[in-house]
């Protein structure tokens, strides 16, 4: 048995670690498999039908319980905002069908008022040119 005498190859001890007192103490690698609900998450699991009451959850819940509750509550805001959106289109057709019936158009509102505009501009231009005819004759004098 040949023992080769190398620095590079020999290992040098292994110490163990030492933790200066200084210094807090190391905390364990592992945590409870849970998370403490904060008093949105607690409305949350009640909404979404997980627990009736607030009083009935527990100090700690799973974190894939809280996130099915989350997912729960999303899809049916998602729900909400469909109905919401065809509630709307709706109202907009009968409001639309309404205004046809009146003869109301868009066409003619734009017209009227672009017509009410142009008649407001040239009132204006004549008021300008009024007051500069006028400081025109008070200089003259």
């Amino acid at each position: 048995d040949q023992s080769i005498n190398c620095p590079l190859l020999s290992k040098p001890p292994v110490q163990p670690l030492t933790v200066p007192s200084c210094l807090p103490a190391p905390r364990p690698g592992f945590k409870l498999p849970g998370y403490r609900p904060s008093p949105m998450d607690q409305r949350i699991l009640v909404w979404s039908g997980r627990y009736k009451t607030p009083d009935q959850i527990p100090d700690l819940v799973s974190f894939e319980t809280l996130d099915a509750a989350r997912n729960k509550l999303r899809v049916k805001a998602c729900y909400g905002m469909i109905v919401i959106t065809i509630l709307a289109c709706l109202i907009t057709v009968i409001m639309g069908k309404r205004a046809a019936g009146r003869n109301e158009s868009l066409t003619a509102l734009n017209m009227e008022k672009k017509a009410r505009w142009r008649e407001e501009a040239k009132i204006a231009r004549e008021e300008e040119a009024a007051a500069g005819a006028v400081v025109l004759a008070e200089k003259s004098q």
